[in-house]
């Protein structure tokens, strides 16, 4: 019988000691210069990625990769993709930021496309379109859908916290997604931004068995200690990007961002255990 993904998931995170998931989202802009000696933009990001994936696996659970970054380069950043996805140890889930929400027939091949061809663990998944965009996301077993629920960035109120039947709409997301996923072979997740503590505690409550992908903490101001708490003891996973791939901007770049993958992971570690 297949393990579920969010029964890998605490499997590993129970090995590993540490929620944190990395998010390989390289910006070129950003990237250390000698990187670009003699290379494609496209194979400097699979360098770059390559010195961060060997510098953090030892205490990331999960890796995130966002594909607009990869997509931005061309055919040359499809392949730079898959190259990073290869790199990728076993003991670690890969989790596809591609934020997917289309009509079921074009849904069908998108989650073809990352659960199949990238052959990552789960996805993101934007919720407006309704169940039919969703849930063929939800249709592998041991992968995962993470639907946006309470996002991290600054219009996230636009529109998730309107009033919806009495409760703001993205809980009522939430629970529409843990209903969907109870009856589908895959599971769902919900993606709940590190910004707002009170939604986080709020979908926690409502679904506590749903794991939660968290962005955020770091560089979009949310703060490790809060979130953790806020989330509670149900299945969690706490994504920082910019603030470990940029901790250094030289040539100790990988070493910079172990240290600051290993220093995000003790603290939260400590919150969750206070939690």
């Amino acid at each position: 019988m297949t393990a579920t993904f969010t029964e890998r998931l605490l499997q590993i995170q129970a090995r590993k000691k540490s929620v944190l998931c990395v998010g390989l989202d390289p910006d070129p802009a950003r990237m250390p210069p000698h990187l670009f000696a003699g290379a494609t933009p496209a194979a400097a990001v699979v360098a770059f990625n390559t010195a961060l994936i060997e510098a953090t696996a030892a205490v990331a659970c999960a890796y995130k990769l966002n594909l607009a970054f990869y997509e931005a380069l061309g055919a040359e950043g499809w392949r730079a993709l898959e190259a990073t996805c290869r790199q990728l140890p076993d003991d670690v889930l890969v989790i596809a930021d591609g934020k997917r929400g289309d009509i079921g027939n074009s849904a069908r091949f998108y989650a073809r496309s990352v659960f199949e061809q990238l052959g990552c663990d789960a996805c993101t998944v934007t919720p407006y379109m309704g169940h039919d965009a969703v849930q063929p996301f939800l249709a592998y077993p041991g992968k995962a859908a993470f639907v946006l629920a309470r996002t991290s960035n600054p219009g996230a109120a636009d529109f998730q916290e309107r009033d919806c039947r009495g409760e703001p709409l993205y809980l009522y997301v939430a629970r529409q997604v843990a209903a969907w996923a109870a009856e589908a072979p895959g599971d769902g997740g919900l993606v709940a931004g590190a910004t707002s503590a009170a939604a986080l505690r709020t979908l926690r409550e409502a679904c506590p068995d749903l794991p939660l992908l968290i962005p955020g903490v770091g560089a979009q101001g949310g703060d490790a200690r809060a979130v953790m708490q806020a989330a509670g003891r149900g299945p969690v996973l706490i994504n920082s990007s910019r603030q470990i791939l940029y901790a250094a901007g030289g040539t100790d770049f990988a070493e910079a961002a172990a240290r600051e993958a290993e220093r995000l992971r003790q603290t939260l570690e400590e919150a969750r255990g206070r939690a």
